[in-house]
C-alpha cells in the first residue's frame, strides 16, 4: 500500500436507509460482498471494521463506534482508538465499505499521495472531495480526533478538513458508492 507502513480502517455500519435499510457492506457485486472488495483493496494491512460483527477474515478486528450509529465520524475515532501501535509516519487508509471499484491500485496511489502532506483524498469528477476513500498520515489523524471529545453526530469533513489534504482525482468507478438504490442499478 505505498512505501510507508499501513493500516486501515474500513466504515461498515450505517443504516442505509435510503436503500430501504439493506445492509450497504452485505450487497453483492458478482461473487463479493462490498465489504470484501474493500477488503481486497488494503489486503495485508493490518485492518479494523467499524460496524456489526459480520463473519471477516482472521485477524480482522471489528469495533462499534460509541453509542452505535452515530455517524462516520465517530466510527473513523473508534477505529483510529482501535488499530495497532503506529509511528507518525505511519499512514491509515480510510475507506467505506460502500466502494464498488475501489481497489489496492487506488489505495497505493492514495498512500503515495500523502508526501509530505497530512492526507489524500479521491476528488469525484464533480470536484468533491471523497473523505471516505483517502490515506492519513497517523499523527494527522490523531490530532484531527482530538480536537473533540465526541465526535458523535459531526461529519466527516469537520473532522477531516482541517488536514487540508491533496486532492487525487480517482477515475469515476473508485470514486462512484453506492447510497440508493439508482446507484445500485447503475454500479451493482
Amino acid at each position: 500500500m505505498g512505501e510507508r507502513h499501513a493500516a486501515a480502517i474500513v466504515l461498515a455500519g450505517g443504516r442505509g436507509r435510503r436503500l430501504g435499510g439493506v445492509d450497504k457492506p452485505g450487497l453483492r457485486i458478482g461473487d463479493r460482498t462490498l465489504l470484501s472488495i474493500a477488503l481486497a483493496a488494503v489486503a495485508g494491512a493490518p485492518v479494523v471494521v467499524v460496524g456489526p460483527d459480520r463473519d471477516l477474515p482472521t485477524g480482522v478486528r471489528v469495533v462499534r463506534e460509541d453509542p452505535p450509529g452515530t455517524g462516520p465520524a465517530a466510527a473513523i475515532a473508534a477505529g483510529l482508538a482501535a488499530l495497532p501501535v503506529l509511528t507518525g509516519h505511519d499512514l491509515v487508509v480510510i475507506l467505506a465499505a460502500d466502494l464498488p471499484a475501489i481497489d489496492a491500485e487506488t489505495v497505493r496511489q492514495l498512500c503515495v499521495g500523502v508526501g509530505a502532506r497530512g492526507g489524500a483524498v479521491l476528488v469525484d469528477a464533480g470536484g468533491r472531495r471523497q473523505w471516505l476513500a483517502g490515506a492519513w498520515q497517523h499523527d494527522a489523524l490523531v490530532q484531527a480526533v482530538r480536537r473533540r471529545a465526541s465526535w458523535s453526530g459531526r461529519s466527516v469533513r469537520e473532522l477531516l478538513g482541517p488536514v487540508e489534504p491533496l486532492e487525487l482525482a480517482g477515475h469515476e468507478a473508485a470514486t462512484a458508492d453506492i447510497d440508493t438504490p439508482d446507484d445500485w442499478r447503475r454500479l451493482g
